[in-house]
């Protein structure tokens, strides 16, 4: 890098006459779930300024996306004539990251202003590739960098992640149209012939107007315009997502596409008609529609929660974060061919408020959201803050309050801002609630579970399936016996008399980062002998964790649960195969090596939903 440049680099760099502060996740999310978001050890309104000329950093390519892909890899060289073992390379997009970035609050809380208010979207240690860095000063690194709707710039730094000194800055690289629309997320809209397409680009609605062109494939399309969503500091609740963790999320399109032909495969491609006439095209993407509610067909089902993100460059990772996150990804991936949708109940990115982390997300996940309905629950790390209205008083959610999920993805909820709602697949009726918000009875979202579970037909839509992100059924965990409940508070006391009043099948939980799955159960008690089949009538519901999406494991107690019949300190996923209305497929597989280790199957007739059971009966009268 050239001494002009650095001069540049070190003038653009003033001290900032407005104050900014980095936030650790809350106790409560570090110790229970597995570790600290790895961008908050990064004190980087610590930095002092310290560019040399003994110093280069250099990036290339410097024009990314030039035949419109939207992830591409890049080299870093760099040489540093006083190399040590904790210098470390990060990324920061925008490239320029100067006070303008830096938030107006706690204007007594440093000595002097920060040079440097945003962390990094990602980083390396300097000697990540290379052993022999500190006595050469030299080294390559490579990273992977998507399309993020701006330009990027390298900057090394020494003095480790706690004291950091700026030595050198790189060229800016960037992509050919940092604006494209990127990362499409699908989901089931409120109805059961239509699908939503989520999508985000750097296109404001003053500057394009965005649709989706659709139809069968093979056919004529037809275009649907989409809405245009965005937030910004002051939508979201504290630090660090006001703050060190803010970064502009982009503009956020839903489109809806309606009155779908059942099982019908269509394409899809969304776009943006600029001022000038001109057109901005993603790539081609397929889908097939949902089966008509009640469709006797073979369906399948994905159910997990708690996946998190990882780099594939290994880039902010050294915390082991969320290390089968990627497993979980690729896994699905392969077996897309054989699966119909997709849950992810609650705790996705874990960016713990900083934001870009987001966009790393809707990549990882993309392959599988741009072709299968994507459904997803709140969970703590997206919902949960202080004096926010979350049910849990806690600072899980980096201060996003729920902001950036409820924005990022479509969910067919009446109110986005209460992530409950309920959806058909076709033989499956779920219904997903937020545990985040109250449940108990008399509460709103109580009387929504009621009229979700009440109102199935079960004899043309026999799976009924219960889902939450918290355990509010049971849980072997080891935080959970410790509090002698095996679930959260006044979950099972004010649940489970709708659970067995309407014949849940199985009850799906996250939050806890392992595997578990109960006998079928009541008031404690097992109420059905066996372990891999179950028939007749329904007179408890199973219940099952799937938090081990890809986050960090969580430990079993070692007290002996008799209603737990498998447990597995693992990453993994559940696939339910619906064959008909009578006969239903439960499959655990890790994620590994997508091979199964537990499974359950359930047949039935209608005859034995109808069936009456304790505190599950229909009233009768003696009349004749």
């Amino acid at each position: 890098m050239g001494k002009p440049y650095l001069g540049l680099v070190a003038l653009f760099w003033v001290v900032s006459s407005l104050l900014c502060f980095i936030t650790s996740p809350s106790a409560s999310a570090a110790d229970i779930h597995g570790g600290e978001q790895p961008l908050a050890k990064i004190a980087i309104h610590k930095t002092v300024l310290a560019l040399r000329d003994s110093a280069s950093i250099f990036a290339s390519p410097s024009l990314l996306g030039k035949t419109d892909e939207d992830t591409e890899w890049i080299t870093v060289e760099l040489v540093n004539k006083d190399p040590a073992e904790d210098d470390w390379v990060g990324v920061f997009s925008p490239a320029k990251f100067n006070d303008s970035l830096c938030y107006p609050t706690l204007e007594d809380s440093y000595e002097e202003s920060p040079y440097i208010c945003t962390a990094p979207i990602k980083y390396k240690y300097a000697n990540d590739s290379n052993p022999y860095y500190t006595s050469t000063g030299k080294t390559s690194l490579t990273f992977q960098l998507i399309n993020q709707r701006s330009d990027f710039s390298f900057a090394l730094f020494s003095g480790g992640l706690s004291n950091p000194k700026l030595v050198a800055v790189s060229n800016t690289i960037v992509f050919a149209n940092p604006k494209a629309p990127v990362f499409p997320r699908l989901a089931q809209g409120k109805a059961w012939d239509e699908m939503t397409v989520t999508w985000t680009s750097g296109y404001n609605i003053d500057e394009a107007y965005p649709f989706v062109e659709w139809g069968w494939k093979g056919h004529a399309a037809m275009r649907s315009p989409a809405g245009t969503l965005t937030f910004n500091r002051g939508s979201l609740c504290g630090p660090p997502a006001r703050t060190v963790g803010w970064r502009h999320p982009g503009y956020i399109h839903t489109s809806f596409l309606k009155n779908l032909w059942p099982n019908t495969l269509y394409q899809y491609r969304v776009g943006h008609l600029l001022e000038d006439g001109s057109y901005v095209w993603s790539k081609t993407y397929y889908f097939r529609a949902s089966p008509y509610p009640g469709q006797e067909s073979l369906q399948r089902v994905i159910i997990f929660g708690d996946m998190g993100k990882a780099e594939r460059d290994g880039s902010n990772e050294y915390a082991n974060y969320q290390p089968g996150s990627l497993n979980t990804t690729d896994q699905l991936i392969r077996d897309l061919p054989n699966i119909d949708i997709v849950f992810l109940i609650g705790d996705l990115p874990y960016a713990n408020g900083y934001i870009s982390q987001w966009d790393q997300f809707t990549a990882q996940v993309a392959a599988i959201t741009s072709t299968k309905a994507f459904m997803i629950a709140s969970g703590n790390h997206e919902r949960d803050w202080l004096n926010s209205g979350s049910f849990f008083n806690v600072q899980d959610s980096g201060g996003e309050c729920g902001v950036p999920a409820e924005t990022y993805y479509y969910v067919p909820a009446e109110n986005r801002a209460k992530f409950w709602y309920q959806t058909d697949y076709g033989m499956f009726r779920f219904c997903i609630i937020d545990s985040e918000h109250d449940w108990r009875e008399g509460s709103e979202q109580y009387q929504f579970i009621e009229k979700c579970l009440a109102s199935v037909d079960r004899k043309h839509q026999p799976w009924l399936i219960f889902a939450a992100h918290r355990v509010l059924g049971y849980s072997s965990n080891d935080w959970y016996a410790k509090e002698g409940s095996f679930e959260e508070p006044e979950g099972r006391a004010h649940l489970q008399k709708l659970w067995q009043k309407y014949k849940v099948d199985i009850a799906f939980f996250g939050h806890v980062h392992n595997y578990e799955r109960t006998c079928p159960i009541y008031q404690n008690q097992c109420v059905k002998d066996g372990k891999s089949h179950y028939s007749g009538v329904v007179n408890g519901t199973i219940h099952v964790i799937v938090g081990g999406g890809g986050s960090h494991l969580s430990q079993f107690t070692p007290t002996n649960t008799f209603w737990s019949l498998y447990k597995d300190y693992d990453w993994g996923f559940v696939k339910l195969t619906a064959f008909n209305r009578s006969s239903l497929l439960f499959e655990y597989k890790k994620s590994r090596d997508g091979e199964v280790y537990d499974s359950f199957t359930i047949s039935r007739d209608y005859r034995d939903v109808l069936a009456c059971v304790h505190d599950g009966c229909e009233f009768t009268t003696l009349a004749s």
